[in-house]
């Protein structure tokens, strides 16, 4: 089958923890706007690929990568009549911290680059199926991403001298285990012992995004799970800690550009 033949589709596996690979194909379909709390790093197979990254208008043809930051907004479309393709994986920030030894995370300007390195550690992420759930593979494939990036990191960001890593992984914990209930930023000063204007600005700097946006990105996790698993969208939005159906809708249109009706038809 053509690419000009291809329906819309998004197909999401796991990988290892904190990791997630998608194979992709849209055509008519446009994502609004959107912010991921991971890394998002893949490849064009099919088409072009046309988004707005960090202000600035970005295409992507067969074989080009791109890697876009956490928390940074972003869009995405076709470039032409045939629709696009692309494959890509979602990288949790600490996993990238933790494959480099910790420090500050890597941050690559441009979100498709040209660097030959760059591409080769890209693509070769991605497993063959013989491959697929190797964890060796993976560990080996993901490390030398973690330091390729770092290579080409281009951007000066913040300093994270000041950031107490070890405690902030605590707060990360300590958010992962009460979400999608509601937090308290005053159980979270009293638990860790640090301000909330501290505690905001380290965590920011260890995963790239704020707590509230974590917490708010891992109560979409749960409403995921809910809308794949065939609960209608209402019950989904209360049980994964929304105040109704609309507040997820708003929340799951921003983290993902697409309305949750339209991403649970997509993964048919």
């Amino acid at each position: 089958m053509s690419a000009g033949q291809k329906q819309s589709v998004f197909n999401l596996f796991a990988g290892s923890p904190g990791i997630e690979h998608a194979r992709a194909f849209f055509r008519d379909i446009a994502f609004s706007p959107h912010r991921h709390d991971t890394y998002a790093i893949g490849y064009t197979t099919h088409g072009v690929q046309t988004f707005r990254y960090r202000g600035t208008g970005h295409h992507a043809r067969p074989g080009d990568v791109f890697v876009l930051h956490p928390d940074e907004l972003h869009d995405g479309r076709q470039g032409d009549s045939g629709g696009y393709g692309y494959r890509i994986a979602y990288i949790d920030p600490q996993r990238i911290s933790d494959a480099l030894g910790g420090g500050a995370l890597p941050f690559v300007c441009g979100a498709v680059s040209a660097d030959g390195k760059l591409e080769r550690a890209i693509k070769d992420f991605f497993p063959d199926t013989a491959e697929s759930g190797d964890p060796l593979f993976e560990a080996e494939a993901l490390t030398h991403l973690a330091d390729v990036l770092r290579e080409c990191s281009d951007c000066a960001r913040p300093s994270s001298d000041k950031t107490d890593r070890r405690l902030m992984r605590q707060v990360r914990d300590h958010l992962l285990e009460i979400s999608p209930h509601t937090v308290s930023m005053a159980e979270l000063e009293k638990v860790h012992g640090i301000g909330r204007f501290e505690l905001a600005r380290q965590f920011r700097r260890a995963f790239g995004i704020s707590p509230h946006r974590f917490v708010t990105l891992r109560r979409l996790d749960v409403a995921k799970s809910h809308i794949s698993a065939g609960k209608p969208l209402a019950d989904a939005a209360l049980l994964s800690g929304f105040a109704d159906q609309s507040h997820m809708t708003r929340q799951f249109r921003g983290a993902f550009g697409l309305s949750p009706g339209l991403w649970r038809a997509l993964q048919a």
